[in-house]
């Protein structure tokens, strides 16, 4: 039977200088290049068919930070293309990158004169994978082959594949998911960028992430939340070109970041609701050693919240307002819960500021700081063993680790008094 031709059309091309900071120097400089393992992205992005079939179906996916074929954010949804039912696959590569061209070279990573570092970017489009070597099925070498056999599917980027260059943004106005491991050191600018075209993604991102100031508040909004993957643990990425790694597997260089996937995709996880005890049964039963037993939870003096250390210890019947760590992401259910605030100085939700205060160090050293005024503190009545505390005024306190700000979004069912 003949194969039909493909009708990719050109990608749409805009001649631009490259920015002076491109993505291949800024992940070099911040060796932010980690290569994500296949299992990863399948594992997480058929979490989200199991709750939504069609999620990509009918979808333009732009991967802009990856290699069209070498990376395996290309590999599993043009071998995963007819599956997942793509309307077309969008993958863009950037000057210098070590492992364009590893497994598939063309001639444009090459071709031309010039100062740009090579292989040099290229973009790859397909809307369609068919069975080009006639084994029966499609996948990944079907792929190969087509992309060998059809020119007119790549396109040399003049702004050398950063994202931010304006032949890269024209390929992100056409897409409708965008899913890529970004570099973390450019974060917050490729945040910016989706939020301002109004894109649905999903991402890897640094666990630091969360507490920026250009990020915290899409969280706050409902507009970005965790992915399925847990929090805890970080993720394992290939390390094969930056020779460093910690572990070996199968023969591959392996190295833990900490790194969790960030979305606007709705999946199941998110819509959980987290049981929880009541406030009298956590101070009775809780696990925690610093929660059972006590009289009362700890209230912040600069919040207007009380210190809940871990997620499982929320109180169910707490109308008010409460700091939870930043984990808390992972088991947060927008229908039980809502975000006010984060204990950090920039978003201003602090009651009060401190003057200068006197830090004294595990060790008893001291030092004059500022650093209450960027958490949330707690009053104590002695200086407290191996930790470090602040003194404003003769007045001892503790600062909390970063705390994410949150309340019942309903008031909550209590019990009846007897």
């Amino acid at each position: 039977m003949a194969k039909t031709k493909s009708k990719t059309n050109k990608l749409p091309r805009t001649e631009s200088k490259s920015l002076n900071q491109g993505l291949g120097a800024a992940r070099a400089a911040k060796q932010d290049e980690f290569y994500t393992q296949y299992v990863d992205i399948q594992k997480e992005v058929e979490a989200y068919l199991e709750f939504d079939p069609d999620t990509f179906r009918d979808k333009v996916v732009y991967c802009n930070c990856d290699d069209p074929f070498e990376s395996n954010f290309f590999k599993y949804f043009a071998a995963n293309f007819n599956k997942l039912g793509l309307k077309k696959l969008i993958t863009t590569s950037y000057d210098g990158s070590p492992i364009a061209g590893a497994q598939l070279s063309f001639f444009e990573y090459g071709e031309g004169n010039g100062k740009r570092q090579k292989p040099k970017a290229m973009a790859v489009a397909i809307e369609e994978v068919k069975d080009v070597n006639g084994d029966g099925a499609t996948g990944i070498e079907d792929v190969k082959l087509f992309l060998e056999q059809n020119p007119h599917t790549r396109t040399s980027l003049e702004g050398g594949g950063d994202f931010r260059s304006p032949e890269c943004i024209d390929l992100l106005k056409v897409a409708d998911i965008v899913v890529t491991n970004p570099p973390f050191s450019l974060f917050r600018e490729y945040v910016a960028q989706l939020d301002e075209h109004g894109k649905k993604f999903l991402i890897i991102a640094n666990k630091n992430a969360i507490t920026y100031k250009e990020v915290f508040p899409l969280i706050k909004e409902n507009k970005l939340w965790m992915g399925v993957t847990a929090f805890s643990g970080g993720m394992w990425f290939v390390a094969d070109y930056i020779g460093k790694y910690e572990k070996i597997v199968d023969g591959v260089k392996l190295i833990n970041v900490p790194a969790i996937w960030l979305t606007n995709l709705d999946h199941g996880r998110r819509h959980q609701m987290l049981p929880l005890m009541t406030m009298q049964d956590n101070l009775r039963f809780s696990k925690h050693k610093e929660i059972k037993g006590k009289v009362a939870y700890s209230r912040y003096d600069n919040y207007d919240a009380i210190e809940v250390p871990f997620t499982d210890a929320i109180p169910s019947d707490y109308d008010g307002m409460m700091g939870v760590p930043i984990t808390f992401l992972d088991k947060y259910n927008p229908d039980q819960f809502e975000i006010l605030g984060i204990t950090q100085s920039w978003d201003g939700g602090a009651s009060k500021i401190y003057p200068k205060q006197t830090q004294v160090g595990k060790d008893g050293s001291k030092t004059q700081v500022t650093k209450l005024n960027d958490g949330a503190a707690i009053k104590i009545d002695s200086a407290p063993d191996n930790e470090t505390y602040y003194i404003v005024d003769d007045v001892r306190f503790t600062k909390s680790y970063c705390r994410l700000l949150i309340s019942h979004r309903t008031s909550p069912t209590r019990k009846s008094e007897e």
